[in-house]
């Protein structure tokens, strides 16, 4: 129904800080500080295509890998 609502939508949607939640000390953390990957796009941008769906991220992908190297994970 277009037009405005009485009801707020407030309680559909929470408040979560996953800075709040992971420790200090954490192995991540660590793993972030020293990790640069900033050129990485850059470096890869001719090999991707600029028609059809947009790619995995190429730095996620490779934050995602050293993660799961790092936690024992086999599957990506």
């Amino acid at each position: 129904m277009m037009g405005n609502q009485g009801a707020s939508q407030a309680p559909l949607f929470y408040a979560f800080n996953l800075e709040d939640h992971v420790p200090r000390d954490h192995l991540l953390r660590g793993i972030g500080r020293f990790l640069d990957l900033s050129d990485l796009r850059r470096h890869l941008a001719p090999f991707y295509s600029h028609t059809g769906r947009p790619s995995i991220d190429p730095e996620l992908m490779i934050r995602m890998l050293v993660i799961g190297y790092c936690f024992g994970i086999r599957s990506e």
